[in-house]
């Protein structure tokens, strides 16, 4: 019998990522059901704890990254792994800090941007790996990390509407996007700042400096070829998707009108 490690492959839409896919939702359609009745106080702690204990096993999961000797061994042609380059700055793993302190400051359009922005990025880089998080066991520890980081912000984005805490409205919508452009400036500034002085001369978080080859970020440079100011289409794109999802919570939610007063 072939051993576990070696079993379990990990790629975009193979039976592994289905299957790891299903048990996450399962767990947020369980909790949400259990949780329906239950105080915001108690929503809000619950997404806050899951968020922490995640941060937390981010940094367990990045030092196993650290020690992972064939990780370095396939980062060598970007010099290995560096603390500096590891920090949860990305635009998905910062919802880690952003999530709990949404729903603490009960502020909006941060409820609003982790809301749509976590589940989304943090999709993106289960469906878009980075490299080295595909096409190996899912027992290895750092693909348990990868993902089952990226897997929970997804879950804990999304559990801010699924548990009531959050409805999105229309006029949510332009305040909301305002949230990158800030953060992306912050980060870009944070970017040159590493590479100046030393401390990580690839940082690119949020790649505002640089599209690391990815296909849609490659076609945006080739519109606006300058560092940050080049991922303004994702903007729009993301005002779509806001558009598209908030559209579907009103038809949702007046049929669930509909139904109720059928039923009265």
């Amino acid at each position: 019998m072939q051993p576990l490690h070696d079993t379990l492959i990990m790629a975009p839409f193979n039976i592994t990522f289905f299957i790891l896919t299903a048990l996450f939702f399962g767990l947020l359609i369980a909790v949400s059901i259990w949780i329906k009745d239950k105080s915001d106080r108690l929503k809000r702690n619950v997404i806050s704890v899951a968020a922490i204990i995640t941060f937390i096993g981010f940094f367990v999961y990045k030092y196993q990254l650290s020690i992972d000797v064939e990780y370095n061994e396939i980062m060598a042609f970007n010099g290995g792994f560096n603390w500096w380059a590891e920090l949860p700055l990305q635009f998905c793993n910062i919802n880690m800090i952003l999530i709990p302190l949404s729903l603490k400051t009960n502020y909006r359009p941060l409820m609003s941007f982790c809301f749509f922005a976590a589940p989304l990025a943090a999709f993106m880089a289960i469906i878009v790996p980075a490299v080295g998080f595909y096409g190996y066991s899912i027992m290895l520890p750092r693909m348990l990390g990868y993902y089952l980081t990226h897997y929970a912000i997804v879950i804990e984005g999304i559990a801010i509407a699924a548990f009531g805490l959050y409805k999105p409205k229309f006029r949510d919508i332009p305040k909301t996007l305002i949230m990158p452009m800030v953060l992306g400036t912050i980060i870009f500034i944070v970017n040159v700042i590493f590479r100046t002085t030393g401390l990580c001369t690839t940082a690119n978080y949020f790649f505002t400096m640089d599209t690391e080859q990815n296909p849609l970020l490659e076609i945006f440079y080739s519109w606006i070829p300058v560092p940050l100011v080049y991922l303004l289409p994702s903007i729009v794109i993301l005002a779509v998707y806001m558009s598209i999802i908030t559209i579907g919570f009103r038809l949702f939610s007046k049929e669930k009108e509909q139904t109720s007063e059928s039923m009265a």
